[in-house]
This record gives structure tokens, sequence and C-alpha cells, in this order.
């Protein structure tokens, strides 16, 4: 993989550990053998980024060089399209939003798995464990959260 990388003419570094800190696959080392002129995109920016040498950039201002390697590291990406990022997201997420709406946010979340593995937080307790122990906090189950 190292070779890869300092060969590459653009890297794309898209990593997600959910609830947690991104982790640093390229390093300043691979960095600075890269070709002059070369390309990284962190995507995982949000999660404190995966190459060693990023920092959160916006849109206004996207990019810094390292080492003769160009940088891109803009946090919310989507945000650079919003309508279209806004469409997809809706899209994605409205038939969630409408079942909470029919059945009552305890029902919904008892019935469907999927919409129980996003619960993070229910009467105050932690019930994502990634969330839990990245805080330090205490996990606990959806379903004693929920009082099931």
């Amino acid at each position: 993989m190292d070779q890869l990388i300092v060969e590459a003419d653009l890297v794309i570094g898209a990593v997600l550990i959910p609830g947690a800190a991104a982790p640093k696959l390229v390093t300043k080392k691979h960095i600075t053998m890269m070709k002059k002129g070369a390309v990284v995109v962190d995507v995982a920016i949000d999660q404190g980024g995966c190459f060693e040498t990023s920092k959160a950039t916006t849109h206004q201002d996207p990019t810094y060089i390292v080492d003769d390697v160009v940088h891109y590291c803009v946090a919310n990406m989507p945000g650079g399209v919003a309508r279209t990022s806004t469409m997809a997201l809706t899209n994605a997420t409205l038939p969630f939003a409408v079942t909470i709406a029919n059945k009552g946010a305890k029902q919904a979340l008892l019935d469907d798995v999927h919409l129980l593995a996003g619960l993070n937080v229910a009467s105050g307790n932690i019930t994502y464990k990634p969330v839990a122990d990245v805080l330090g906090y205490q996990y606990v189950e959806p379903s004693v959260a929920l009082n099931v």
C-alpha cells in the first residue's frame, strides 16, 4: 500500500468508524514521498481526518499545500451542493420521520431494528456503544433505556 500512495496522483481518504475518530492511515512520511502536485482529499475530515497532515478547510478556502502535495479537507463536503445533498438526505430520512409521526417515537423504535440501531440517547442514557466509549459514559441497551 505504501508504494501505491507515493506513486498516486490522487489519494482519497474515506474512513468512517461510527462514534470514533478516523485512524491516521496516511502518514506525514507518505506525504513527503508523494509526487509534487499530487492531491489528497480527506473525506474523513469531519471525524478528524485520516491523513496525518489533514486540517479542516472551508468551501471558501478549500486547499492548502504540505510538501508540494495539495490537500482538500473541506468539512461538510456535501454543503457545496446544498440543494442536491438536502434532497438526498430528505429522501433517505423522510420515511423514518413519517413512521415516528404515525406510531410515536417509542413504538417506531421498537418496531424497526434499523431505527433502534440509530438511537444515541434515551432517558438521559447513552444507547450507542461507540459514542459511550469515546465519551467515557456508561452504555445502556436501547431497550433498557426505553423501559421495555
